[in-house]
């Protein structure tokens, strides 16, 4: 986006060079050359003072003033001069240039000079900030992400951190006085109950304060159900607390169109206005128009300060409109704030000026009317700043010509003033044959009104670079708000990404770990002590690696062994009387796995504490996959009544295979579309892995993943 704020600013000052070159000056070149190489900092020439910068005033000076003196040029061309001034710390300096012009004269041609001067130094310092925008726009995102994630940190810290110290404590306790080890245990399994609750709930609320994911889910549901639906999104991510209700919202909607069957289209439409964002979901097809689908939403949503209504239309659509107070956002900076004004002061400056040079030739009686309709013109033009608006460009044209018939050639240089904000408002293939036709107005319009033909070609010249130094501050304005909106954009989604992973993190590791616990807490509480001591060793191992994943889920580094975690799943699967079967092998040679020749065939878990990390496998790939067994036998223990559980890992393919497969399946539990297979399908795919899932016809369910070797490679391979 830097590079067209460069090309407007070149383009201006080209135009104002070729003024001069038409006017016979064979320096203007020389004097542009310089002026371009400040704007493009070859060699870098940042506001600070650099050695090679007063050697380029000093000729850039000399050639100005050459042209003024030897050549005959207008004093407009030491403009160039007075511009560079003004961007070094010698600034000052452009005081006593002006004054020189002013005294060279003539004053027309001074304010020219004057006006050059500001509008180089304003688009040279709009080009800047567009430059530091572009820069800074990944520094500022991960700036975003990181103060996102010590937010993140300081909420699970306060929660499920204090949670897993007491898990923690009441183990240890338990195993130090064994008779208190019943009621110590009951208050270990509530605690684990209370913060697997809690790591599942905070899960909800990091993936629906995004509504994204929500929309996504609505319109996969709604196409499943053979619904044609149309989203339109108008609101901008996070939603923060909102999020959720209207995630709530949408859910409850578009699960009760799906659920009446008769639907035959539906429109899903957000919006943000006025501090407040809306949803507003319409189906038809519908049978009634209830609150009953909605549950407590509309208390919930009332006590947040909205509305939640439901309605049919006249045509018989269903209608669900919910609307929030919106996340207040950041205050805008104060460098772009400086930005804003100084385009906008810039903007009125050059309006004021030019309009003075156009006073300067109209009669004394006529002055005040002139100033008049100038004063209509400018206010047209600022409020061009801001959007298209069509009858302010026909206001203006008619601003442009009728006063001619009043002013005559004194209100002809006002053409470039419509110039400007036609190349905003059209298309290119449309704006630039209407300012072509303006151009041409003035060359046809001067010799009528008695002028020679020279001093028309300076008017239609004038007309063209008028119009783009006009263009030139509006468009550069433009260009460094939208910077602005794409940063906040960027930054916006890095943060929604931020909490999508905490969410993953928390479902699939922390999440798993308090699961296990419980369960182990549970089936420890039905023992006899000497069992139930070795289960609630189980249990402290496991608390201990959910501190581990609790620091994941905030952001912090942390990585996964597979073969630890093949090890605890093996214990929880065989605590639960599920028969395990643990085969961490590949079956033949491959570069990037060389280390595990060594225990191939193994069965069970003896002899896998040399694997060492799968060998030259990369920590993310590897956490990726301890992650998908953790989830897997998540699901064994939930979705199916198994009696036996085999895991294994394969050579296959150029990467390594995880394949766990279990009988007794029942219902659809883990089925692709679930959260946690969604979020493993999330993880492998940010490594060019895929995961599997799927139910074969002798009562077995099978789940796998496989990563190259290549994701997340920490070493060479040989």
């Amino acid at each position: 986006m830097s590079g067209p704020a460069r090309a407007v600013t070149v383009v201006v000052l080209a135009a104002f060079a070729t003024v001069y070159l038409v006017g016979g000056s064979f320096l203007a070149p020389v004097v542009f050359g310089i002026q371009l190489l400040r704007l493009l900092h070859v060699p870098p020439l940042p506001r600070r003072w650099h050695p090679v910068w007063p050697w380029l005033l000093a000729v850039q000076g000399a050639a100005c003033y050459a042209a003024v003196y030897t050549t005959g040029t207008s004093v407009g061309i030491l403009g160039f001069l007075g511009g560079s001034l003004l961007l070094t710390p010698v600034w000052p300096l452009a005081v006593p240039v002006a004054v020189g012009a002013v005294l060279r004269g003539p004053v027309d041609s001074a304010v020219s000079m004057v006006l050059m001067s500001l509008v180089i130094y304003g688009l040279t310092r709009l080009t800047e900030r567009a430059d530091e925008l572009h820069a800074a726009r990944l520094s500022l995102t991960a700036a975003a992400v990181a103060e996102e994630r010590l937010r993140i940190a300081g909420e699970l810290s306060d929660g499920l951190g204090r949670g897993l110290a007491e898990i923690t404590t009441g183990v240890r306790a338990a195993l130090a006085k064994p008779e208190r080890a019943e009621r110590l245990l009951a208050d270990v399994t509530r605690s684990a109950r209370d913060c697997l609750a809690d790591a599942r709930r905070s899960a909800a609320s990091y993936r629906s304060m995004s509504l994204a994911p929500e929309v996504t889910a609505a319109r996969a549901m709604l196409t499943a159900a053979e619904v044609p639906v149309e989203v339109r999104t108008g609101h901008t991510e996070p939603l923060g607390p909102a999020g959720a209700l209207l995630a709530g919202v949408l859910r409850a909607a578009v699960t009760d169109t799906v659920r009446q069957g008769a639907a035959t289209g539906c429109l899903i439409e957000t919006a943000a206005e006025r501090g407040r964002i809306r949803l507003r979901v319409v189906s038809d097809g519908a049978r009634t128009a209830d609150d009953e689908s909605l549950g407590d939403l509309p208390d919930r949503i009332a006590d947040a300060g909205g509305t939640l209504t439901t309605g049919l239309t006249r045509e018989g659509r269903q209608v669900v409109e919910a609307t929030l107070p919106d996340v207040p956002r950041p205050r805008e900076p104060a460098d772009d704030r400086h930005a804003r004004a100084l385009s906008l002061t810039l903007l009125i400056t050059v309006l004021v000026g030019f309009s003075l040079k156009a006073l300067l030739m109209v009669p004394g009686s006529r002055v005040l009317p002139a100033a008049a309709c100038l004063a209509v013109v400018i206010a047209l033009q600022v409020r061009s700043v801001r959007g298209r608006h069509m009858v302010a460009l026909a206001v203006m044209a008619l601003f442009t010509y009728l006063p001619i018939l009043a002013f005559g050639r004194a209100w002809l240089g006002v053409a470039g003033f419509l110039a400007g904000p036609l190349l905003l408002a059209f298309r290119r293939a449309v704006a630039w044959p209407l300012v072509g036709g303006v151009t041409a107005s003035v060359a046809l319009i001067g010799p009528r009104l008695g002028m020679p033909l020279a001093m028309t070609v300076n008017y239609t010249v004038s007309t063209v670079v008028t119009g783009l130094v006009v263009y030139g501050l509006l468009r550069l304005d433009q260009i460094v708000n939208e910077l602005k909106e794409a940063q906040r954009r960027l930054a916006r989604s890095a943060v929604v990404e931020e909490r999508l992973r905490a969410a993953r993190d928390l479902h699939d590791l922390l999440g798993h770990s308090l699961a296990g616990m419980l369960l182990t807490c549970e089936l420890a509480r039905r023992l006899p002590p000497e069992q139930a001591r070795t289960q609630l060793t189980s249990v402290l191992a496991m608390a201990e690696r959910g501190e581990a994943d609790l620091r994941a889920a905030s952001g912090g580094a942390g990585s996964m062994s597979l073969t630890a975690e093949a090890a605890s799943v093996r214990s929880v699967l065989t605590a639960a009387g599920v028969s395990a079967e643990v085969s961490l092998a590949v079956r033949g040679a491959h570069d990037g796995l060389g280390g595990l020749g060594g225990v191939g065939g193994i069965d069970g878990l003896g002899g896998l504490g040399g694997l060492g990390g799968l060998g030259g496998l990369g920590a993310e790939a590897e956490t990726a996959l301890s992650a998908v067994l953790r989830e897997a036998v998540t699901n064994v223990l939930r979705h199916s009544d198994a009696r036996s559980c085999t895991i294994s890992t394969a050579s296959e393919d150029g990467g390594v295979r995880l394949v766990v497969r279990n009988d007794g399946a029942r219902g659809t539990g883990g089925r692709p579309g679930s959260s946690g297979i969604g979020n493993l399908t999330t993880r492998l795919a940010a490594l060019d892995g895929t995961l599997t899932v799927g139910a074969g016809g002798d009562g077995w369910f099978e789940l796998a993943a496989w990563v190259p070797y290549e994701a997340g490679l920490v070493g060479g391979t040989s």
